[in-house]
């Protein structure tokens, strides 16, 4: 069977590359080094997504498939909708950690919290593009749910442990935005408190006798 020559994926790209400048140089199609970077981007993330598919093992493959294919998709968003490009761009990132999760979800827990904060960040900044919203309170929701997924998810029995940072970011940015939001200056200090006390105390009732 013939290998693939590289020249060929290079022609074809620069013949498709003319193309779109033609058709944009007649107004018959706008953005064309958008899209013509959304199918680079895109030509890429499938070849990353190919390897990935067929060896489970090449979990690594997740964080170049999926970031080319946000980008790629990111890069063809028509202008009405380009406020939402950093969103779609953070899907792709979140995207590559939530694969990495469900691929082992006993070992590659730790992938939830990424997963989870660069997803936040995504609506976060769309919101605040789009709306002006404050989204000070949004974020730290995110990142409490964000715990809370690391404790209740498939594998999360032996994750108990992030029910507290994910309850007490949760109730922190329900306090944001609102009249009682001045209790935050002190609920941070005595969360801090009691964490630092918490382990101390496992410390010294877990340490063994000598």
């Amino acid at each position: 069977m013939r290998r693939y020559d590289p020249r060929l994926i290079i022609g074809v790209l620069l013949v498709l590359g003319g193309l779109l400048s033609l058709l944009d140089a007649m107004d018959i199609v706008s953005n064309a080094g958008g899209i013509f970077g959304g199918l680079v981007f895109g030509a890429g993330g499938l070849v990353f997504l190919y390897m990935l598919i067929n060896d489970r093992n090449s979990w690594w493959a997740a964080f170049p498939a999926f970031t080319l294919l946000g980008l790629a998709a990111a890069s063809v968003l028509p202008e009405a909708l380009e406020d939402f490009d950093g969103l779609v761009f953070f899907i792709g990132l979140s995207l590559a950690f939530w694969w990495v999760y469900f691929t082992n979800t006993n070992d590659h827990w730790w992938a939830i919290i990424p997963g989870g904060v660069l997803l936040t960040l995504g609506v976060v900044s769309s919101l605040e593009d789009v709306s002006g919203f404050e989204t000070g309170g949004l974020f730290f929701l995110g990142l409490g749910l964000t715990f809370i997924l690391v404790a209740v998810l498939p594998g999360g029995k032996a994750r108990s442990w992030a029910l507290i940072p994910g309850t007490i970011l949760l109730v922190f940015g329900a306090l944001l935005g609102t009249p009682y939001s001045g209790f935050t200056d002190y609920l941070w200090p005595a969360v801090l408190i009691a964490l630092g006390g918490y382990f101390v105390f496992r410390f010294f009732t877990n340490r063994p006798l000598e």
